[in-house]
């Protein structure tokens, strides 16, 4: 009997940010592995016209949980959703609703959060520090609350090369900024921003690290833990290998390089790209939950998901495996054949974004246009290689994370608990897992039929047929501008003549 899973047994569990894709993980895996959990308080809003029952419904439908639908069918009656919004006071909870959260919840696990690197430093802040400071006011408020555990990213602190278990002294003090970004113009935090976040990235970043500084600070005596994921990436084993249902992380550039509008990744052959599968965070935040309530460390820990240390996922055998898969099981409608080039030279980088992105993107859309449609195919281009972008400081780099708390909760798991809630990166295939990420965006994201596979690779070979006669001509037109300009060329042309008897 797996110890983790027992303890969760009737508790009433408060999970934010239950409907983004961690939280649905999380709280899948709780409904398979503790059935008889009391109740799981989700907070959510109305979005795209949907009540809150109508997007709980929308969750517990989705095929993530087809297997937890069979186990439990009632399962929709454990789950209370109750109206927030993370922007308020007291994220706009009705008193009654309040008075229960506070009375009743044993555990906390704060996933809510701005996920988006270009948000404004107002929203990011608002989103991932305020609120989880209104969370930690609330949870002081919670007689019955055994574990806090909080979401965090280990980017926080990506400004250091090694990094620790620890809270590191974030720039600025969280409150001031908090009351800077109450009275100051919009126009004023857009101007200071790049000044604010000094060495990091994004405001996203900035915002957790703030956020990290908040929950220490403001922890109290609460039994906190915090838990921090690299690049989280689709299921690894958990309900079913390769499901994902966003395109953050690499995602979209597989989606990009399968469709034909990637053509070229300036990565070196020995960059690593720190993937983490989602399911695996999500055995870990429960393993952090359980030993924080029952085992009640002195300390705030603070635990790493990562793989690079242990089990380094290569950007090169990543993109040849991506490549390989999308032979087999091509994305449908491609514009182009898949073709990734590999270099780490400026100048050439900026010449094969030109030749291999941008000009055909051109003479595509003003074929569009010569047919009457709409051209799209530049403003896609231009949105994958802002994606691109953005990756590119997460996977041009390297880092190196403590993970001493890590192996430390693994060890004081039993050997059921290691198998049931397994977060050991080391027993994963890369080369497996990137073919299920590769077939579970076709399938789960772009919601493409594995039926039409034929017809899909029947489009491939004409567009693989189109490439060669395009680089043939282009090829000869060099080839004759050179013979027409240079005497060295005609003679080795000559020379080939004769050699075949032209």
């Amino acid at each position: 009997m797996s110890a983790i899973a027992a303890y969760y047994n009737d508790k009433s569990i408060l999970i934010t940010g239950a409907t983004g894709f961690v939280g649905k993980v999380l709280m899948e895996k709780l409904f398979r592995t503790s059935p008889d959990l009391k109740v799981i308080y989700i907070l959510v809003r109305p979005k795209s016209g949907q009540t809150l029952k109508q997007r709980v419904f929308s969750i517990l439908n989705s095929e993530l949980f087809s297997k937890v639908r069979e186990i439990y069918p009632n399962v929709g009656e454990k789950i209370r959703a109750i109206y927030a919004d993370l922007s308020k006071d007291d994220f706009g909870i009705s008193k009654e609703d309040m008075e229960e959260l506070l009375s009743c919840t044993n555990i906390i696990f704060h996933c809510a959060a701005t996920v988006r690197f270009e948000d404004p430093l107002k929203y990011a802040v608002q989103l991932n520090v305020v609120a989880t400071q209104k969370l930690l006011l609330m949870a002081s408020q919670m007689p019955k609350l055994e574990a806090f555990i909080h979401l965090s990213t280990a980017f926080s602190n990506c400004n250091l090369k090694h990094i620790d278990e620890v809270v590191y002294p974030c720039p600025g003090e969280p409150k001031k900024i908090i009351n800077a970004m109450e009275w100051l113009d919009d126009a004023i935090i857009k101007e200071i921003t790049p000044k604010l976040i000094g060495d990091r990235p994004n405001t996203y970043i900035y915002s957790k690290a703030l956020g990290e500084t908040v929950v220490q600070e403001e922890g109290g005596k609460l039994n906190i833990a915090i838990v921090r994921p690299s690049i989280i990436s689709s299921t690894w084993q958990e309900p079913f290998p390769g499901w994902i249902d966003n395109v953050n992380g690499p995602g979209e550039l597989i989606i990009a390089t399968g469709k034909g509008l990637l053509q070229l990744l300036t990565v070196g052959p020995m960059t690593v790209v720190d993937l983490i599968p989602v399911d695996t965070v999500a055995n870990l935040i429960l393993a952090a939950g359980w030993y924080t309530a029952v085992h009640r460390p002195k300390t705030m820990l603070i635990y790493h998901s990562t793989s690079g240390q242990l089990n380094p996922c290569y950007c090169k055998k990543m993109a040849l495996q991506v490549m390989a898969t999308l032979e087999k099981t091509p994305f449908e409608k491609a514009f182009r054949r898949p073709c990734t080039v590999f270099t780490t030279n400026t100048i050439a980088k900026q010449f094969w974004k030109a030749v291999s992105h941008r000009i055909p993107a051109i003479i595509y859309d003003f074929y569009l246009r010569l047919t009457g449609r709409k051209p799209r195919i530049v403003k896609l281009m231009n949105r994958t290689l802002n994606a691109f972008s953005k990756l590119e400081y997460f996977i041009s780099q390297h880092w190196e994370w403590s993970i001493n708390n890590t192996e430390m909760l693994m060890s004081q798991m039993s050997p059921e608990d290691q198998r049931v809630f397994n977060f050991d990166v080391r027993q994963l295939n890369w080369l497996q897992y990137i073919e299920n990420y590769v077939l579970g965006l076709k399938k789960h994201l772009l919601k493409e039929d594995m039926a039409g596979i034929p017809e899909a690779k029947q489009h491939l070979r004409r567009l693989r047929n189109i490439n060669y006669i395009f680089n043939t001509v282009i090829f000869l037109i060099a080839w004759r501008l050179l013979i027409a300009r240079s005497q060295m060329a005609r003679n080795v042309w000559f020379f080939i003549c004769s050699l075949y008897n032209l």
